[in-house]
This record gives structure tokens, sequence and C-alpha cells, in this order.
């Protein structure tokens, strides 16, 4: 795998994400990654010390690390936050993420209530990070390193698993960057094309769901551009309280080392009201209920396979929701929504009118995805109704 090249998409992805505005020499970006990913930080280390950023690196905890403080620490050590946190994440610009996981379930035997109190400790740093990117001062992105570890759990080999991250990155192209805006900026068209249509409901059919969801009040359809790489969804965050139905995740999924597979789940005034799993249930129905909003819909997204390359599981949700194959695929989330689905001005949008726009607020953000061929219509303002995705593919 080309690391330069891997390091100039991740680059191009960071800058392409920041909203209103371009980065200035001086700014600050954190490089956070796991051990094995340290080669391709370092290519990133030297690109932007050249750009003149301040950079900082951080290697995220190892996985054993991981597991000690779930297994032996109080909750008070388990929702520690430093306090420099607060200071340091008020003052950054930019965060490159890089993940390469070894043991896909090292946290399996965890309890997901010692989890779940982490995350909702992350929340406020969360926040900040959300409040300055809508301010245009602040950008992310994430990419996924190949390790062994993923690539057994994908069934793949290790050659494999980095051919399938080459080929969905464009790192066998002769310049990746140029060939990944140029994606983007097809993608960024469908998008505007289904933002300018007057959705009422949106209603996914496939030969194992029937789901309807109401788009809402002041919504927008918006690409992940460059907050994801790879990223070829479309995708937006639904009033939550029109959902209604079926939904089936027929791929599978990993969160805190825990494998869930054939989710189901129905829908009635906009919360799950039955859920199960053919593998993972336990875990299912516990993240269900770590909070108010969990139960909740944050997401609806659609992706096409004339974008996307990927074609095989990855065991990790940052390539399957971006899933390709010979239909494409929908996901939905459970958990918290995003502001910046919102049509209007972000400065307008306080928890207040969120809540009044059905916009969902939770601790959890848990992509779920169907592969199957299946056919998206919405129903207009007008009371007509349209298909606009089809066999893998937008329509508009």
């Amino acid at each position: 795998m080309d690391l330069k090249k891997y390091a100039d998409v991740m680059i191009f992805a960071l800058k392409s994400a920041r909203k209103g505005g371009k980065f200035k020499k001086g700014e600050n970006i954190l490089v956070s990654y796991d051990m094995p990913a340290l080669a391709l930080a370092e290519e990133i280390y030297a690109k932007l010390t050249e750009q003149g950023f301040n950079t900082v690196v951080r290697p995220y905890a190892t996985e054993k690390m991981a597991k000690i403080l779930y297994t032996k620490g109080s909750d008070s050590q388990i929702k520690f936050t430093p306090v420099w946190e607060k200071v340091f994440t008020e003052n950054l610009n930019g965060l490159i993420a890089l993940r390469a996981p070894q043991n896909l379930a090292n946290l399996k035997d965890v309890d997901p209530k010692k989890i779940a109190l982490a995350t909702l400790a992350r929340k406020p740093i969360r926040e900040i990070m959300d409040e300055r990117e809508e301010k245009g001062l602040f950008s992310w992105t994430l990419a996924n390193y190949p390790t062994q570890g993923l690539a057994k759990q994908a069934g793949l080999s290790l050659k494999q698993y980095e051919a399938q991250i080459a080929k969905a990155c464009f790192l066998n192209e002769k310049d990746p960057a140029k060939k990944f805006a140029e994606v983007t900026a097809q993608i960024n068209e469908v998008s505007k094309r289904l933002s300018a249509l007057p959705i009422v409901k949106l209603r996914t059919q496939s030969e194992s769901m029937d789901l309807e969801i109401l788009l809402g009040e002041k919504r927008r359809f918006i690409s992940g551009g460059g907050c994801n790489v790879p990223s070829f969804e479309i995708f937006t965050s639904p009033d939550w309280r029109g959902t209604r139905g079926i939904y089936f995740s027929d791929l599978m999924s990993f969160r805190n080392g825990n494998y869930v597979k054939d989710i189901k789940l129905e829908f009635k005034a906009g919360r799950v009201i039955k859920a199960t799993a053919r593998q993972g249930e336990a875990f299912l129905k516990k993240m269900l209920s770590l909070d108010k909003g969990a139960c909740q819909i944050g997401e609806y997204s659609l992706t096409d396979t004339r974008f996307s390359k990927i074609d095989r599981f990855m065991a990790d949700t940052l390539y399957d929701e971006n899933f390709g194959g010979a239909y494409g695929n929908s996901h939905i989330a459970l958990g918290a929504s995003y502001s910046d689905t919102f049509s209007g001005k972000p400065s307008e949008l306080n928890k207040k009118l969120k809540k009044d726009l059905g916009f969902n607020e939770s601790a959890l953000h848990w992509d779920l995805v169907n592969t199957q061929n299946k056919l998206v219509t919405a129903t207009l303002k007008n009371g007509k109704h349209i298909t606009i995705y089809e066999k893998g593919r937008f329509l508009v």
C-alpha cells in the first residue's frame, strides 16, 4: 500500500471537510492513531509539518489498556476526562483519526453499561467539536489501516483487505486525491438534487423490510464531504417522530467488540417497539436502552453502487456503511442525528429548535446496513409519489 498517497488523501479529506473557510498555516491539527497505523501517521505528520501546521500526535490506548480500564477501573475512572482536554479541544482546528484494531472482540465480554459510561462522559467533548465544526473552525476525518485482525474477521487475507482499501480510496490512481475530488463532486450534485425536491416522506422496501420515515422541516441531504475516508453515502437526519414500519440490517455489524447479525427493528410512532437479531440480540437491546434517544432514528442514508467500489464485508462500519456491491446500500443510524443536515443557518439551531424539529439526541450513533435490492420512493408535498432509488442507483 502506498502510504504517501494514502496520506495525501487523508489531508485532502480533512481540508475538504472544513466548512466556511480554508485551513491556515499555524492552525492546530491532531493526528490520533492506533499503534499499528504508526507508519501512516508518520507520513501524515511529515506532510502536515511541511505545510506549516502545528501538528499534535496522540496514540490511542492499546487494546490491552482499554480492556484493563473497563474490567478493573471504577466508574469514576471510566468516566474521567482530563481537564486539559476541554481547553485543547476548544483550540483544535482539525483531527485525523487512524483506526487499526487487531482484536475486534477485545471488549466482547465487557459489560455494555461500562462502555456506555465512557461514551456518555465523552459527549461534552464531542459537543465542543460539533459547535466548532458548525462555525467553520474545525473539521475531522477518519480512516482505517489494514490489520490482520480486521482481515481475519472479514474472512479475507491481509493482502485482500489491503486491496479493498486501496480500491475504495483510489490509491491505485495516479492522483488519488484528484479522483476522490471528482467522485465527491458527483455525489454532492446528487445530494443537491435530492435536497431540492419537496419531499415529505421516504419509503424503503426490500424483501425483508418496509420502512417509512418523515423527512421533517428544514432538512437537507448531504454527503460525507471528507469526514470519512472513504465516504460515498448521501444522508439526512429525519424527524425521528415519523418513523414507522420494519427495518432489516442484513450486513453484519461489529460494535464494542460485539458481533451482531440480521437485526430486525419494528418502529411505531418513531421508536423501536420490537428488536431481534440472529446473533447478538442481548447486546442490541442493551444499546437500545442506553438513553432515551437510543431507540430512535438519527440518520437515513443511501449509497450508489456507481460511486462505491466496496464489494466485500470489511468487518468495520466505516467501510460497510459505504458498501457498493450489486445493489448499493441503505442504512439507518440508531441514536444521534447530524445537525449539519439542518437547511437553515447553523447558528439558529439551538437545543429547543432541534427538539421542535425532531432532531434526535443520544450518546449512541450506530449505523445498521441493508445491502438488499431495494426500492425507495418519495412522497412529495403535492401528494405525488416518485422513485428516487432503485437497483442500487439514484434516479434523480
